[in-house]
Parts: structure tokens; C-alpha cells; sequence
């Protein structure tokens, strides 16, 4: 079991907690990468009904840490980013359990051949080992990376931001008891049990070994602090400075839905939309009614030079907000040269994160896809929509916006590696 949180800040010794997390997790590793697939799936069963079974618990350390929050002055974005209900909680359940129906990952075959010589390679997922997750307010992150790491055969350790450590804590300890339940190591699900930010940097650091890559999952700040001090891989998570592209063949009812939704379902999710680009060539039809919508349904909108005089209360875009993750009721709309300008705006402010185009026409929309720089792609659907569960993988553990693989949703199969196994027949090279 994980040492208490009382018991480690009064002892001040963190890093020998922090060890000792670290060594075992590498054993608890060990044991889920030779698990059989039934064994995962029956502890991911027993983690989501644990969820379910601790649902009172969960809301009430979750309404201590609301309190808390609004207490310190924290933006409704933010509260709504931490805030748990039956309907959240019940998609965490739902999470768990997709992932438990899906194939497992670890030992499939992604290629094989056969050499001349008769040597017969094949190229097969293995676990990644230990995986660090480092995260801020959304405590629904507890439960999605541990059940993804645990299917893919991963221990992992989490540290959750301090404004959720109550919600988190509670959710660890569902987790950990459907562990037991099936009968695997409590110690392949292990969250940092203090808030002290020298466990992020013993993590970063690698814990003598013990991690192997590092998912950081959180603002700026985080992703920066982890970027600039981490020893071990990084599946980076930058912000979401997500665009949606109103074409000239836009259809405009469609594209005020899309936008609307965008925008407006959840402004501080990751997918959330924060720069609206409308084609000059339909800005005289198209820009006024958009921006209105979005002015009716609460959302500050910041325009351009073309956007102002649209609506007495569009305010004025600065250059820093073209590069902004507002998280917040608060977008910026600008008027662009066609599909190019707008290919050419993303590409120079976006983060790599999720990027849509509304158009009916085919050939735009693919020369947007093909040319834009992110991880996800859209035509014709909300940016929302830039989530692992969406995608059909029960949830994430983040949207990688980096170059190398992985490249946005990362789920089990993207918490794998490989290796190589050769079979001979006593071949010998000449």
C-alpha cells in the first residue's frame, strides 16, 4: 500500500518514499508484462466496479476539493475541469470497460518475414515497463491512465495535481482494490501520495531507473517544466490552441453547430476551439452570424481588423491571442485568404494539437488535412471530438502533439513498444 500522505510530509523524507514507489512499481511491471490478457481484464472489471461501488466517496473527496478550489479564487473553466458528478464518474466506469473489450496489445505480431537465409523475423508489442504520469486538475485522469497502462501491461505511477488530491486519492483507491480483487499487484497502480512538487522532479529524474517514459498531462507550466527537466522520454501533451476553418463552401447551419460545439460544449478541455478563421470569400455572408451566435451563447469573442465591426461588442484581437489556449468562454475570430491563409495561420500558431475544416468542398478539405501541422485532422465535425474515448480506445492518457510516435491519442496500443524475435535453424553468418 502507498504510504500515507500524513506519514510522508511529516517525515520530510520524500525521496525515500519516492524510491520506494519506484522499485515497486519496476517489480509490479515485471509481473504485468508476463499477465495473461484474461488476468487484465478481469482486474480492469474489478476496477470499474469498484469506481461504481465507490461513487458516494468519490463525489464527496471531489466536493472538498471543489470547495477548496473556489475557495482560492479558481475560474469556473477550472472548477469545471475538476469537477466530478454521477455522469462523469459513470464515464469513467464506461472507459474502464472499453478498455478491458478491447484486443490486448501486448504480444500481437505488426509484421513478420522470412529471410532468404530461412531466419524468420517478427516484430511483436511488448509493455513499455513503468510509466510516470504527471497531471494537474482532472482527477478522471486517474482512472484512465491506470486502466490503459494496466491493459498494455504497464505499471504506472501518478501524481495528480494538488487541487485534485483528494479526488484522485479516492479514485487510486478503487483502482488498487480491484487489483486485489483479481488477484494482481495493488503496486502496478501507484499515486504519489503527497503534494510536494520535489516528487515531480524525482519523477522527472526517473527514480533511479525505475520510469521509462513520462506522460505529462497539464498547462504550459507543467509540460514546460517537464520538457526542461526530465531524464527519461517524454510523450508530450502541449495546449490545445485548436482553430476551426470556415470555408467558402462551408454550409452555414452546419458550420454554426460545429463551431458552437467547438467552442462552447466544454471550454476547458484540451479540444476545445480557440480561433475561428472564416474565409474572406464568405465573411460577408457567414461572419456575422457566426460571430453573434457565439456573442448570444456567453463567449467573448476577440476579432480582427475585418471581425470588429460585425458586432459592437467583438473586442479587439491582440497578436498574443492568435497563440493563446484560452480554456475559457473567450475566442478569437479572424478573416483569412481561403484555405490557404488558413493553412498558413494554424501552421505558424497552432500547437500540433487538433485543427477542422467545414467545407463541402472535397478538394479544399483535403488540402487542408494533407497540409496543416497537427496530430488530428478534421473535416466537417467538431474539435471536440479530439479524445481517446471518441476514438474508439475507451480513453487517453493524453494527445501527443510531438513529431515522433505517438502521435495524438495515446492509449494502450501507443503504450507499447517492440521487439524483435528471430527464429532460426542454426544459421550462421558467413
Amino acid at each position: 500500500m502507498t504510504a500515507p500522505l500524513k506519514a510522508v510530509e511529516k517525515s520530510g523524507d520524500i525521496a525515500a518514499v519516492m524510491r520506494d514507489i519506484g522499485v515497486r512499481a519496476r517489480a509490479a511491471g515485471r509481473a504485468l508484462a508476463l499477465a495473461a490478457a484474461a488476468d487484465k481484464n478481469r482486474a480492469l472489471a474489478a476496477m470499474a466496479a469498484a469506481i461504481r461501488q465507490s461513487t458516494p466517496a468519490i463525489l464527496a473527496a471531489n466536493a472538498e476539493d471543489i470547495a477548496e478550489a473556489r475557495a482560492g479564487g479558481a475560474t469556473p473553466a477550472f472548477v469545471d475541469r475538476l469537477m466530478l458528478d454521477d455522469k462523469r464518474v459513470a464515464a469513467m466506469v464506461d472507459g474502464i470497460e472499453v478498455v478491458g473489450a478491447l484486443a490486448d496489445p501486448v504480444g500481437t505480431v505488426s509484421d513478420s518475414w522470412t529471410r532468404p537465409n530461412g531466419l524468420r523475423i517478427e516484430r511483436v508489442r511488448v509493455p513499455l515497463g513503468v510509466v510516470g504520469v504527471v497531471y494537474e486538475s482532472r482527477p478522471n485522469v486517474t482512472a484512465d491512465a491506470g486502466s490503459l497502462c494496466l491493459k498494455a501491461g504497464n505499471a504506472v505511477i501518478l501524481r495528480g495535481g494538488s487541487e485534485s488530491f483528494r479526488s484522485a486519492r479516492a479514485i487510486h483507491a478503487a483502482l488498487a482494490t480491484g487489483l486485489r480483487t483479481a488477484g494482481l499487484p495493488a503496486d502496478a497502480i501507484q499515486l504519489v501520495p503527497t503534494r510536494d512538487r520535489a516528487a515531480v522532479g524525482l519523477m522527472l529524474a526517473g527514480l533511479d531507473g525505475a520510469i521509462d517514459v513520462i506522460v505529462p498531462r497539464g498547462g504550459k507550466g507543467l509540460v514546460a517544466r517537464v520538457q526542461a527537466e526530465a531524464r527519461v522520454p517524454v510523450f508530450a501533451h502541449l495546449d490545445g490552441n485548436c482553430h476551426v476553418y470556415v470555408d467558402k463552401a462551408a454550409d452555414l447551419d452546419m458550420a454554426k453547430r460545429i463551431v458552437l460545439n467547438a467552442k462552447m460544449r466544454r471550454t476547458g478541455v484540451c479540444g476545445a476551439a480557440e480561433t475561428l478563421l472564416v474565409d474572406r470569400a464568405a465573411a460577408q455572408a457567414d461572419l456575422a452570424p457566426l460571430v453573434k451566435m457565439l456573442l448570444d451563447a456567453g463567449c467573448e469573442v476577440r476579432g480582427d481588423r475585418d471581425t470588429q465591426p460585425v458586432d459592437a461588442r467583438v473586442k479587439t484581437a491582440s497578436e498574443e491571442d492568435w497563440s493563446t489556449e484560452f480554456l475559457d468562454a473567450i475566442i478569437a475570430v479572424k478573416v483569412v485568404e481561403g484555405v490557404d491563409g488558413a493553412i498558413a495561420h494554424i501552421n505558424r500558431h497552432g500547437s500540433h494539437h487538433t485543427e477542422a475544416i467545414v467545407t463541402e468542398d472535397a478538394t479544399a478539405a483535403e488540402r487542408f488535412m494533407a497540409r496543416v501541422d497537427a496530430a488530428i485532422v478534421m473535416h466537417n465535425s467538431s474539435t471536440q471530438f479530439a479524445d481517446g474515448g471518441e476514438f474508439g480506445m475507451g480513453a487517453e492518457i493524453g494527445i501527443s502533439t510531438g513529431k515522433l510516435p505517438p502521435r495524438g491519442p495515446v492509449g494502450a496500443e501507443q503504450l507499447t513498444s517492440y521487439k524483435y524475435v528471430v527464429r532460426g535453424t542454426g544459421q550462421l553468418r558467413p
